[in-house]
């Protein structure tokens, strides 16, 4: 079994994991799967929004697609997630990345 499919039977098996859609979605984009990607790291944070690393991921993806506008709104509730969990480093990240889109 190869690896994407290993990360969906996770999602499919703990639809509940945050790590098991955190690795789905980054494996997704990896292939260069952006719509696919773009919608696992959707599902992600609407299922858990507290989960941190995906903003800077998921926003990351978008810029990436030339997405910039849906990147800064991603970038933006991520330091909202990261001030909320009191995750300086990360927090840090992703006002970079949001102030390097202005």
């Amino acid at each position: 079994m190869d690896r994407l499919a290993l990360l969906q039977k996770f999602v499919a098996d703990k639809p509940d994991d945050p790590f098991a859609r955190y690795g789905l979605a980054m494996e997704l984009s990896k292939r260069g799967l952006a719509a696919e990607a773009d919608a696992a790291f959707v599902e992600l944070m609407t299922r858990h929004p507290s989960y941190v690393p995906a903003y800077l991921m998921a926003g990351n993806a978008r810029l990436a697609r030339g997405d910039r506008d849906g990147a800064r709104e991603v970038f933006t509730r991520g330091v909202a997630a990261a001030t909320a969990a009191g995750d300086s480093h990360a927090l840090g990240e992703l006002q970079a990345a949001r102030a390097a889109l202005d």
